[in-house]
């Protein structure tokens, strides 16, 4: 007993000591710290501007009435501040996993030091650069710059090549899932163009051909002038310099144009606020942009436009959501800004444009977690459903109710709402008029709803799946097969444990090389100008 005693003694110092290597103080990641304190955040909030703070750093800047320059060269927006749930669990998790102690709430105290000592260098940057301009005055004469008078060739129907899209969800060239685009649908308006083209016949050719050393000067001008006719000729002449140069696209999206441009997306004048909203979607397609234009506090205007916009205005606006819902970090910000409720409005529209763009909004932004739970609390399950019922938007809408699927939240209101029934029913009522991508993640949603729950079993002997899905065994695609083939053993009782759980936020692996994140080049597209391959 005392040589055992000794050799567990001997383990015992050994454990402790390999335990303490393994906890090794890590750095944390960025995006864990606040940029104004340099702190790990306790209470991580979400400003009008799309970024991310320590609340109590947002309230002593509110208190000192200081906005600081952050390293992007953009100021935030303090204006609304909603609190960062899901990043403060995920602090706690990283704190957890690395065995570092979870942050304590930061004192006002030294946080106004922090911000004190900001605005202190802030100040001597701002008389540095008065010093240095005055100087440049006095040692150099005025130079007159002139501006090439160049023509623009206006392209009324102009098509992206094949090389140029970007197909967000295809894995197999031969038989994509779902043909659209990456770009929203409004950009490719015949009937926008010529509107762009007749109402800017006016437009002085310095606006739409500014100095190369100041690019975006005369367009930041007439946007902030108090005079409409000015605010409508500059939109007008960003929207079409972005539209038929595309080079101009990155330099022009600078944070004082895009300060000059947010106020016009809610203008009451229908001509302003379309143009605004119509140039922020063509700045919005290149990748460069996307997180710029959503941290310059672009996404509340938005929002509000489509609440109660003029009708193209919408139209647009869920494109440039669409658009900028691409960006992975662009996500959460969208939804935590309140876009999810009016994006699932949106659904409803008259508007096919806005009907389109506004689903696969819906179907980007669910693929993160926390705005799947938002959606499930917004009761986007019972409308979405009654939208696959009436064949409204199916194979888009399909797709969101995969990622609903994919979450505990999503799995439970889909049973509720008896999805099973539902599905199942469009299996067997669409066989021929459903799409077979469209029928793939029908199938898939199901197996979804299968993993974990109890409950499946008998709602889907109640719908009388199991004939349904030895049709989809025998004459599906191989992925279909495959997932039918699983659930019919499930439902036997044979082999339970066959099927592998579906991981949280990760579904495309569960349809096994079907719908993932992946953008991949596609070549022609199948369905027209309008689309690429989902």
């Amino acid at each position: 007993m005392g040589g055992n005693g000794k050799h567990r003694w001997k383990i015992s110092i050994y454990r402790s000591s390999s335990s303490s290597s393994k906890f090794e103080k890590k750095e944390p990641p960025i995006e864990f710290i606040c940029p104004i304190s340099g702190s790990l955040m306790f209470d991580p909030v979400v400003v009008s501007s799309g970024q991310t703070f320590e609340r109590m750093s947002v309230q002593v800047c509110r208190d000192l009435a200081f906005v600081p320059a952050l390293s992007d060269g953009s100021k935030p927006d303090f204006s609304v501040v909603i609190p960062n749930s899901a990043l403060k669990s995920t602090i706690r998790k990283w704190c957890d996993t690395s065995g570092t102690e979870h942050p304590r709430v930061p004192e006002y105290g030294s946080v106004e030091n922090v911000v004190r000592t900001l605005m202190g260098s802030s100040k001597e940057d701002d008389d540095d650069s008065k010093r240095e301009l005055l100087k440049g005055v006095d040692d150099k004469p005025r130079v007159l710059f002139s501006h090439a008078a160049t023509e623009l060739n206006h392209r009324a129907n102009h098509f992206y090549s094949s090389s140029s899209e970007e197909s967000v969800i295809a894995n197999v060239p031969a038989t994509p899932f779902l043909p659209f685009t990456s770009r929203p649908m409004c950009y490719s308006s015949g009937s926008s163009s010529a509107s762009i083209s007749t109402s800017s016949e006016n437009v002085p050719d310095e606006i739409l051909n500014p100095n190369s050393t100041s690019e975006d000067e005369e367009f930041v001008m007439k946007m902030s002038s108090s005079d409409v006719f000015d605010q409508e000729q500059g939109v007008i002449a960003l929207r079409k310099i972005t539209r038929t140069k595309e080079e101009s696209r990155v330099s022009l999206c600078t944070p004082r144009l895009l300060y000059a441009l947010r106020p016009l997306l809610i203008s009451r004048y229908a001509a302003v606020q379309t143009n605004a909203v119509a140039a922020l979607v063509n700045l919005s397609l290149e990748k460069p942009n996307k997180k710029k234009i959503v941290g310059s506090g672009i996404v509340p205007p938005l929002v509000n436009v489509l609440k109660g916009g003029f009708a193209e205005s919408q139209e647009h606006a869920s494109g440039a959501i669409f658009s900028l819902a691409l960006e992975d970090d662009n996500k959460i910000a969208i939804g935590v800004l309140g876009a999810l409720q009016p994006l699932l409005h949106m659904l409803r529209s008259e508007s096919e444009r806005s009907r389109h763009d506004s689903a696969l909004a819906l179907y980007h932004l669910s693929l993160v977690h926390s705005n799947r739970v938002k959606l499930v609390k917004l009761n986007a399950v019972s409308t979405l459903l009654t939208m696959v019922r009436t064949g409204d938007l199916a194979g888009r809408v399909m797709l969101v109710l995969c990622n609903l699927a994919a979450c505990a939240e999503g799995r439970s209101a889909m049973l509720d709402a008896n999805a099973v029934e539902t599905l199942v029913g469009m299996l067997r009522n669409g066989s021929e008029s459903v799409a077979e991508w469209t029928r793939d993640n029908c199938v898939a949603a199901l197996y979804l709803l299968s993993q974990g729950s109890f409950r499946f079993k008998g709602l889907a002997r109640e719908a009388k799946a199991a004939e349904v899905l030895r049709e989809v065994e025998e004459r599906g695609s191989e992925r279909a097969r495959e997932k039918a083939k699983m659930m019919l053993l499930m439902m036997r009782g044979r082999d339970e444990d066959t099927a592998v759980g579906a991981e949280d936020g990760d579904w495309e692996g569960v349809l096994n090389g079907g719908v993932n994140r992946t953008r991949l080049r596609v070549g022609k597209n199948v369905s027209g100008a309008n689309s690429t391959e989902f």
